[in-house]
């Protein structure tokens, strides 16, 4: 099999889309802070066009974990903002415990907020909590990832999730030149957790592209573990990406190179960065290994070469297009949706604002996050 040095990395067109675009019954404690990162400086003022309206009312905001950059960057964003308008937060975070973010929803809804924000660990488990914030007469707002199975979602905000895994297949498809190449390349896919519904929209995005190239012989998967089944992580586990892609190099690539690690999530990006240095890859036979979130770290081995490229996805402005969700939902008013067709959680179709997601990489990281001030040129120096 013929192998291709990794180049220069392509810039990706879809940057000037973003300057147009956009569960228990154990006790929960009552609010669990972020701790302090190095990460994008939450946008403490409220929106332009917005007066501090919120005062005397509470909004709990129920995220997934802290283990992950990005759900801190979201909760200190969503906080900061919604605080500007004069709203009271409850800010919690259940580690990626099925059962404590249940305890926290209904801690809240015992607390009396006036809106739930919505970011699940495991949608199925929260449809009982739903309801008693529905029978509460407390509107939700799903956060960035869909809530299943309810009619008590008022709206959901989020990226586009299918529009995430089509572009990440797309800077496989431009970066290899799969259109035009008569090479064969190596793949192995490392997939979101069953559980979030963005997962699957993002797997479907990514094999629309792949597909074609599996079935016409220029990608090969030598494990043969290309479904949705066969490759998805739950709970996002950054370990089980790692321990796979080691299984993956001892038992299909000892005699050849893996040329491509397409992941969906920066977490596992890291995991196969450790099993491909575990293994003696160096940056001769490097493989291509994209990602999702342009968390700190991700952006750092972009730079240093040991991760090719990650998905963009400005939580300022999710948590901005969430806030004004919040807003129009508790004083009446209608807020800014885009899409009323895609998003059917088996209930309902649930109206959203979806953001656009856009692909980093070596050249064009400086542009989009250190010029859109998400990170200073110092972090990612450190």
């Amino acid at each position: 099999m013929k192998k291709k040095v990794l180049g220069a990395l392509l810039s990706v067109a879809m940057v000037a889309t973003l300057l147009v675009g956009c569960g228990g019954n154990d006790a929960a404690p009552a609010t669990t802070e972020a701790p302090a990162a190095e990460a994008p400086a939450a946008d403490a003022a409220a929106p332009a066009d917005t007066a501090a309206t919120g005062s005397g009312k509470k909004v709990g905001v129920a995220m997934p974990t802290q283990s992950s950059e990005r759900w801190i960057n979201d909760g200190a964003n969503m906080k900061a903002q919604l605080e500007a308008l004069g709203y009271e937060v409850d800010l919690q975070y259940a580690e990626d415990d099925v059962q404590m973010q249940v305890s926290q929803i209904e801690n809240m809804i015992a607390s009396g907020v006036n809106c739930l924000v919505i970011a699940s660990i495991d949608s199925g488990a929260l449809v009982n909590v739903e309801a008693q914030a529905k029978e509460a007469g407390i509107p939700i707002i799903a956060y960035d990832r869909l809530l299943m199975d309810t009619d008590a979602v008022s709206y959901y905000a989020t990226f586009d999730n299918k529009g995430v895994g089509t572009a990440i297949g797309k800077y496989i498809e431009e970066k290899k030149d799969l259109a035009n190449t008569s090479e064969t390349f190596t793949i192995e896919f490392f997939m979101g957790s069953p559980d979030d519904n963005n997962a699957h929209m993002l797997y479907d995005g990514l094999m629309e592209v792949l597909q074609p190239y599996l079935d016409n012989g220029t990608l090969i998967c030598k494990s043969g573990r290309t479904s949705f089944d066969d490759t998805c992580i739950l709970r996002w586990s950054q370990e089980t990406a790692q321990q796979n892609c080691e299984n993956y190099l001892t038992g299909f690539y000892a005699d050849e190179d893996l040329d491509i690690c397409a992941t969906a999530f920066d977490g596992f990006a890291y995991g196969c960065k450790a099993a491909l240095e575990g293994a003696g890859y160096t940056e001769a036979n490097w493989p291509l290994i994209t990602g999702q979130d342009a968390e700190l770290m991700a952006t750092k081995n972009i730079i240093s070469g040991k991760q090719t490229m990650s998905i963009y996805k400005d939580t300022r402005l999710l948590a901005e297009k969430c806030v004004t969700m919040v807003q129009a939902v508790l004083e009446g008013a209608e807020p800014e949706i885009n899409d009323t067709e895609q998003y059917d959680n088996g209930k309902i179709v649930v109206p959203s604002y979806l953001c656009t997601p856009v692909a980093v990489d070596k050249d064009n990281y400086e542009e989009i996050i250190v010029e859109g001030g998400y990170y200073t040129a110092e972090q990612l120096a450190e």
